[in-house]
């Protein structure tokens, strides 16, 4: 027996069961025209599409899972700035296979997340479509007055640095692609990166933290690789309206310091294991840049931080010596 589709009144009432409506961050809350935000500073803001068969399948992704990750990704755009998120708006466009038990699963995943990031749920729109899309606006506030962290501003001898395992989630995403869920079995964390990345706002706001008696650090959030996204933290590709300054950067990555299922999944297929991991997308790791007398302080702070190389006056992207400026990285368009 088919199962009913689910109502707007059904999907609304669903939505509150796990979104309450009063938060410290609010003002005013959902039911209204416009969402009202309580907020003396700043506000970073981001959105994110995620649209079925682009950057989730059903045939591998849970229904919490994929509530979980269209959250996931937009909050990393916060960490990635070194902010606080407050609220999200949701909007949704639901195909008609949705049932009640999907959207239950759905929203429960996405309200876990929110809960453990304390934000609130604005508000959005529902409208039905062909395929399931769901489009969040994130909203943030800087740790302290102004100290809110972007790309640019790396200066040539600045430390680079990363936080979290490159080239993880790309492992996961290919076996899933192959096997489905039973890559579980023999690629558990790689698997785990791709289906429920976990966004790093505590260490963002530690980054921003930091650059309060010094030198903001450069930083931002990486999901298309760290080879199509390190040209974008030293502002080389023009993407904020300026074209930046000829800096480069060298790389210094061993097998060692990579994740055991990226090294063994590399090997298993004979690739470059550095390569592989450099060009993997789909992270929502951090990358950054700071002064090279902060680094110390900030590894011993930072779990997961660790050095990968520096910044080079003249332009040019190396690691390990190689020139690695034509390998590119992962392109949603292309997958």
């Amino acid at each position: 027996m088919a199962k009913k589709p689910a109502s707007e009144d059904e999907v609304l009432k669903c939505l509150a069961r796990h979104f309450p409506n009063r938060h410290s961050s609010l003002l005013l809350g959902r039911g209204d025209d416009c969402a009202v935000l309580k907020t003396d500073d700043h506000i970073c803001v981001s959105s994110d599409l995620f649209l079925e068969d682009i950057h989730f399948r059903r045939n591998y992704f849970l229904p919490e899972e994929i509530g979980y990750k269209a959250l996931a990704v937009n909050i990393s755009d916060i960490a990635g700035c070194g902010a606080r998120p407050l609220a999200f708006s949701l909007n949704l466009v639901l195909p008609s296979w949705v049932d009640m038990d999907f959207l239950d699963r759905f929203f429960a995943g996405m309200a876990e997340l929110a809960e453990e990031n304390r934000i609130a749920l604005l508000g959005g729109d529902l409208s039905s479509g062909p395929s399931l899309c769901a489009c969040i606006s994130v909203y943030g506030t800087c740790f302290a007055e102004g100290a809110f962290l972007a790309r640019g501003g790396s200066m040539p001898g600045d430390q680079l640095f990363v936080v979290g395992c490159p080239g993880l989630a790309r492992v996961g995403l290919e076996e899933l692609e192959k096997r489905g869920r039973d890559a579980l079995e023999d690629w558990p964390d790689a698997c785990s990166a791709h289906l429920r990345p976990v966004p790093r706002t505590g260490a963002g706001l530690m980054l921003a933290r930091a650059g309060l008696n010094a030198r903001l650090p450069a930083l931002m959030d990486v999901s298309d690789g760290i080879m199509r996204d390190l040209p974008r933290l030293l502002g080389l590709t023009g993407e904020n309206g300026s074209q930046g300054a000829a800096l480069g950067a060298s790389i210094w990555v061993k097998p060692g310091n990579l994740h055991p299922e990226v090294v063994r999944h590399a090997e298993m297929f004979g690739r470059d294991v550095v390569r592989e991991a450099l060009q993997g997308g789909e992270d929502y790791i951090l990358l950054g840049s700071c002064a090279p007398d902060m680094l110390p302080a900030l590894k011993a702070a930072i779990p997961g931080l660790w050095a990968i190389g520096r910044v080079l006056p003249d332009s040019g992207i190396f690691c390990n010596g190689e020139n690695l400026e034509t390998c590119g990285g992962f392109d949603h368009f292309e997958h």
